[in-house]
């Protein structure tokens, strides 16, 4: 039998993020070969092109795009020219694979679906679902060990945003650009907990929603209590997140706890247990993690390609999380322009 062919695979975007998905794409090279990066700035690409043998580099999506044959492309540039970047690959006609979220706000992005050609597969890189605890916990709510759930309470909280001794705030140092984002917590954090709930639990929506902003080096928010309502039975699910909370480790961990009739399903960083009626527990390597679910997303985009599986975080399904996000600036009537609390 002839070897499959390899998928030739173009990157753009050589920030940070780009670290966990070349390693991923590297893991497949039986099926694909990553062929070119592109990049504006010369030193991160050419570094980038050093550490993964990536053969060719360019300044621009646009000259990458013009000169390569490629079989699909990964997009991990920052979220304001991500629509821009997913309508020229998709007028090459290529598969894309986008990092969250496809636009800056809903509208946007159900603007840029509805105008995509039928002919191309795109799919959200939404890569928490794919974290290894929660597909642990997803199996174990399809058995049944919760029983009927109750109550739903999720928190994220971490100490990154309050200064140290040398005034730095571990978030800001991590991820400069968190300074300058029009919406932060909600959008570029939070949006993964809206969809792993989303995956776990079913559709939702929001009730009640309130973000605050607590230091002046940035402009958007970093605090937010959620509440959202499961559509099939009414279920309460609550959602903190806070940035500035002392006490807190720097880098956040979840912490998610379902109260069932049954047992209480809970995540509290790696660790994943039952108690109950079933008593279970699940230990969890966190560096691990982070990159295998990274690792686990894109194997679940060329399995969608190949035929294997059914893509989850096809655009519709991620639209679903989008509204979410908007419904929670929507209610919650957050004005940056406000003095942190």
């Amino acid at each position: 039998m002839a070897e499959a062919k390899r998928r030739r695979i173009g990157v753009i975007g050589a920030g940070w993020v780009a670290d966990y998905h070349l390693p991923a794409w590297m893991k497949q090279s039986a099926r694909v070969e990553v062929v070119a990066i592109a990049d504006p700035s010369m030193d991160a690409r050419a570094a980038k092109s050093n550490a993964f043998g990536i053969s060719r580099s360019y300044e621009s999506a646009e000259a990458m795009l013009a000169a390569e044959t490629l079989d699909a492309v990964d997009i991990c540039a920052p979220r304001e020219v991500h629509m821009d970047l997913v309508r020229l690959a998709a007028e090459k006609g290529i598969d894309i694979l986008c990092q969250k979220p496809l636009a800056t706000d809903y509208d946007q992005a159900v603007g840029l679906v509805a105008g995509l050609p039928s002919s191309i597969q795109l799919m959200v890189h939404e890569n928490w679902r794919f974290r290894a605890y929660y597909r642990s916990l997803k199996a174990w709510l399809e058995e049944g060990i919760a029983g009927d759930i109750r109550q739903v309470q999720f928190e994220f909280l971490s100490s990154g945003m309050i200064a140290d001794a040398q005034g730095n705030r571990p978030a800001l140092v991590r991820q400069p650009f968190f300074r300058r984002q029009q919406r932060l917590l909600v959008m570029e954090v939070m949006i993964h907990h809206l969809d792993t709930l989303r995956y776990l639990l079913g559709e939702m929506e929001v009730v009640a929603a309130r973000l605050e902003r607590s230091n002046d080096e940035i402009v958007a928010e970093d605090v937010a209590a959620v509440v959202l309502r499961r559509l099939d039975d009414g279920v309460i699910v609550t959602v903190n997140a806070n940035l500035a909370v002392h006490g807190a480790p720097p880098a956040p961990r979840d912490h998610l706890r379902i109260f069932g009739t049954h047992a209480t399903l809970e995540l509290d960083g790696s660790r994943l247990s039952a108690k109950g009626h079933v008593q279970r527990v699940e230990e969890f390597e966190a560096d691990a993690v982070y990159q295998g679910a990274y690792d686990a997303t894109i194997a679940h985009f060329l399995d969608g390609l190949d035929g294997r599986v059914a893509m989850e975080t096809v655009p519709d399904d991620n639209l679903k999380t989008l509204a979410l996000v908007e419904d929670i600036y929507r209610l919650s009537r957050f004005d940056p322009e406000c003095k942190p609390r």
